[in-house]
């Protein structure tokens, strides 16, 4: 018969140094989960009530919540909109800060490669907010400064922000340049975690800079990049809402290449000030989301049983 195991000091230390993150997802994730009854009812506040009893005593609509995403005339563009530029960042966002932290993982001088590393991770913490101001005082009518440079070249200044044809390689740009950062880190870790053994062997045996990156890195990190490219499928029907309302500033024109579905359901939800339809296009998103996360881990099982992320 085994032996039971008797839960000891160590074991004790160990579930304190876990209770704070079982507190917080239990209170940020599994809690607002009751939330997802939103997207079922048209939901008023009653008088003299809390949320709760407002909430539960709200009429039941069934799907309705969830009928308006495809109902406008704009539901084609949203979708289009959400899915092509996703399918933009995935692979850029793979393919750069991979690129990235290979090229620093060959730099000599350790110093010059934390500058570079600093300077590549510092916009992940910026606003964007922040960065619409930025990205204003360079595409601004009258004083940006790529108005204010094409003029000094004799070319005609441009109303960015009446010009759609731009953004789109303006918002992929954007979004690329904030994000690389994290990646590369997530990159250059791993990176740092292969075995200098295996470097030294292929130097002896005379392999170059680029063979080297061929067969030892790009393969050592092929695990990391498929999780890191899982994880972005999961996320394909949602956009960074800061990136296409804020830094085009919610500009009329623009609204063809910059209509997603989170911008369009933030307008609705002023228009309208109903708070069903941002809870039923989040529930929709996240079980989209849950799909695509497995139907990437199934396939990539598919063509490789040791990789996936499940």
């Amino acid at each position: 018969m085994a032996k039971k195991r008797r839960f000891t000091k160590d074991d004790l230390e160990l579930a304190l140094l876990a209770l704070p993150t079982v507190v917080w997802y239990f209170l940020f994730t599994y809690l607002p989960m009751f939330g997802i009854i939103v997207a079922f009812k048209r939901y008023r506040p009653l008088p003299d009530t809390n949320y709760v009893v407002s909430l539960l005593k709200s009429q039941f609509v069934g799907i309705d919540n969830f009928k308006f995403l495809f109902a406008t005339p704009d539901a084609w563009i949203m979708f289009r909109n959400t899915l092509l530029y996703n399918v933009a960042f995935i692979i850029l966002g793979i393919v750069i800060p991979v690129s990235l932290a290979i090229m620093l993982s060959h730099l000599h001088s350790k110093k010059l490669a934390k500058v570079y590393q600093t300077v590549i991770f510092l916009p992940y913490f910026l606003s964007w907010v922040v960065v619409s101001y930025f990205v204003f005082s360079f595409l601004s009518a009258d004083k940006g400064v790529a108005n204010q440079i094409m003029t000094m070249f004799g070319k005609e200044s441009v109303q960015w922000y009446m010009e759609k044809k731009y953004w789109p390689y303006i918002i992929i740009f954007l979004g690329v340049w904030k994000s690389m950062g994290y990646g590369m880190v997530v990159y250059l870790a791993s990176i740092s975690g292969i075995d200098k053994e295996l470097y030294e062997a292929a130097i002896i045996d005379g392999a170059s800079r680029w063979q080297q990156v061929k067969y030892i890195t790009l393969p050592m990190l092929k695990n990391m990049i498929i999780i890191m490219f899982i994880l972005a499928v999961g996320r394909i029907f949602s956009t960074d809402f800061g990136l296409f309302y804020r830094v085009p500033r919610n500009s009329g024109p623009l609204v063809d290449v910059t209509q997603t579905i989170d911008v369009y359901v933030y307008k609705a939800l002023m228009g309208m000030n109903n708070i069903g339809f941002s809870s039923a296009a989040a529930f929709l998103q996240s079980i989209l989301g849950f799909i695509m996360i497995m139907t990437a881990n199934f396939v990539v099982k598919k063509i490789d049983s040791e990789s996936g992320l499940i």
